[in-house]
Order: structure tokens, then sequence, then C-alpha cells
């Protein structure tokens, strides 16, 4: 299956060094070596290999390869000054892809010395759009609901396997990635939090509530969320403000990249997957355009409340309510329609067959409308 973001990556290429970052077995390596395709002669190295990390230490991969995929490269110290001298003595080729998940992120931004030298792309789990063209859209959207879009969870068919490699998943980042990022004594309440994250995809955070149930302060509820967030475990949307009078500032919502991670109704797990595509979608035009792009939600004093606020380049393209079978228009999302002003207002619901417009709104079948995403 051949991610979308990968002929954008190959022109990338012939211009400066690229970063493919994203959560942990999403598939960045398979992309990376899918680029055989344009250069059959190119060479991968990996850190955690003992004869690839000599190579990758003393930069001796070979010069008339195409393409040089450094895996895992960040975990080098001074990584980025070692690639800055490559990149600035011998130019553009051999072209240079380094992969890898969070730490890789979270370096390039500490004191970015590639400045200028790279282009960034983040792979997020497969989306409704990149999946298509193997079944209609409604049953795509609904393996994504039931199995997450981590390829080996997803492309298993089975909840069974979707669940021990979760199991798997999440235990490894936990107990080896945070680790050796951002260290955590408590291992086994930071599970517990994610299991009770879970129940909540889609619900405004509460740290008070979460830090009485794990007997941990509310700074620690938000240090351990925030390394999570890190790990690309799960993402925050926070509520929008801006030229709405009545609004309050709430705790940020929260999502799980993995959707199969949810633990709750379909509404939840459908607004989840709606939150990723979104995400996706956000951060792919941001990387391949070059957009500025935010995800809020909105809800005031009154608590009327709509699920997505989609902002890009500053301007309020879409406010995006999520239902499974209500096709009339939900009165928040009227309410925030008139006052907002946005490009466009939506409804997406699951259930529903064909779109419908009614007083001003679109109510559109949620699969069809991921499936036309850029990603």
């Amino acid at each position: 299956m051949e991610r979308l973001q990968k002929s954008i990556i190959a022109k990338d290429l012939e211009k400066k060094m690229v970063l493919l970052t994203g959560p942990r077995q999403v598939g960045k390596t398979t992309l990376a070596k899918s680029l055989v395709v344009p250069w059959p002669n190119l060479e991968y190295f990996n850190w955690d290999a003992q004869d690839d990390r000599k190579i990758m230490l003393k930069q001796r991969w070979s010069r008339k390869s195409s393409l040089v995929i450094l895996d895992e490269f960040h975990k080098l110290k001074n990584w980025k000054t070692r690639l800055k001298g490559v990149y600035d003595t011998e130019g553009i080729l051999p072209r240079i892809l380094v992969t890898g998940s969070a730490r890789l992120d979270l370096y390039r931004r500490g004191g970015d010395s590639l400045a200028g030298r790279y282009f960034l792309h983040r792979l997020y789990p497969f989306s409704v759009k990149e999946l298509k063209d193997r079944s209609r859209p409604e049953e795509i959207l609904e393996q994504l609901m039931a199995l997450g879009g981590f390829p080996e969870p997803l492309f298993s068919q089975s909840e069974q396997v979707a669940k021990r490699w979760r199991k798997q998943h999440l235990e490894r980042i936990l107990r080896e990635d945070i680790q050796d990022l951002e260290p955590v004594r408590d291992v086994n309440s930071l599970l517990l939090l994610v299991d009770l994250l879970r129940e909540r995809a889609g619900s405004q955070i509460s740290y008070a509530s979460l830090s009485e149930d794990l007997q941990v302060s509310p700074n620690t509820i938000k240090d351990w969320i925030q390394k999570l967030e890190h790990m690309y475990v799960l993402f925050l949307v926070t509520p929008y403000h801006h030229n709405l009078a009545r609004a309050i500032l709430k705790e940020p919502k929260i999502y799980f990249y993995d959707c199969g991670a949810v633990e709750g109704d379909s509404g939840a797990k459908l607004e989840n997957a709606v939150a990723v595509c979104l995400r996706k979608w956000l951060h792919f035009l941001e990387d391949s355009e070059g957009k500025t792009t935010q995800l809020h939600y909105v809800r005031d004093k009154e608590k009327r409340e709509v699920d997505f606020l989609v902002m890009i380049d500053r301007r309020i393209e879409l406010l995006i309510e999520v239902k499974m079978s209500e096709t009339n228009p939900s009165s928040s999302l009227l309410y925030f329609h008139e006052r907002l002003k946005p490009h466009e207002s939506i409804q997406l619901v699951k259930e529903v067959k064909q779109a419908l417009t009614a007083r001003g709104i679109s109510i559109l079948p949620a699969a069809n409308w991921l499936a036309d995403l850029a990603v």
C-alpha cells in the first residue's frame, strides 16, 4: 500500500534533506525503502544495527548512492551538526532521508542547526483517503474505528491481533521510548492513566479528576500527558476563544492516534477517527504546502459546543460537528455558524447516504467526505 506522501517526499529529496517522523510502527521505514523504485541503488542504515552504526558514526556511506536512508540517526550525539557538515561540504548528493519517531521531532526542534537544509514530513496512520481503492469508504471507516490505522493491526483484519499488537506497542513506548527521552519512575501509573484516557477520548480532560484517580498531583498528570503527546500516543485539541465574547478557557480534548485504542461508544470512536484524519490532513498541508493550520473545538459559557474548528492561514475554514445518525443540523453548529462566519459548516454523519443542505449547513456522509481529503 503506497503512502500518498511518497511522491512529494521524492521531489523534496531533489532539493534538500528530508526528515520523516511519526508514531512508532506507523510505516516510516517501509515508506523510505519504497523509494527504491525511483532510486534502485539506495542504501539503508539503522542505528540499532551494530554494523550500520559504525558506518553512520563515520559517515562512510557510499557517495555514489542515489539515496541514503539513516534510520534512528538522531540517537547519535550531535547528529544535526554532523549532517550539517555533510550537507554543507558535499551538497545534496547523495540524497539523505532521516527517519525516526518522537525523539527525532523533539531533537529537531531543540536548537535547529539544520534550519534551511531540510524538509519535514510527518507520517500518520492510514486514512480513509489512502485506503479507498481497497474497499468502500464506509467499510474503511468501520475498520479504522475498530482496528485503528496502524498497518499491522489494520491489515491483520483481526481484533484479537490488534489487541495483542496494541498492548506490546504501548508498553514498548512507555517502558523504552519514554525512559530514553523523558524518564518516568511510575510506569504502572502511566499505563493506568492511558487506560483512563481511553474512556475519555473526545472529552475535555479534567486534570484534577485524573489526579484524584491516580493519587498524584495535577501537574504530574499534565506532565505525563505531555510526554504521551511527545511520544505520538495521543494529541490534544484546544478550545478556540478568539472573537468569541462568551467563550471560556477550558481544558483540551484528547484523542488517540490509534483509533482502536478508544474505549467508548461508537460516537466516541467515530469522533476520534475524524480527529486523526483532520490532524493528518492539516499537517500534510503544513509539510507539503507551507500553510499554517490549527485544529480546535468550540465551547461557550452556555455549553454550546462544536467538535472541530479548522483554521488555515489564520482563517476559519471549517466548523465540523460529528454525528452517528442525526441529520437535523446541530443547534450549536447553527449558532456558531452565524457568529464565526466560517468558509463552510459541516455536519458529518456516519449513517447518512447522501449529502443534504439545511439552513446553510452541509449534512454529509462522513466516510465520503473523509475519502476526499488530500491524505
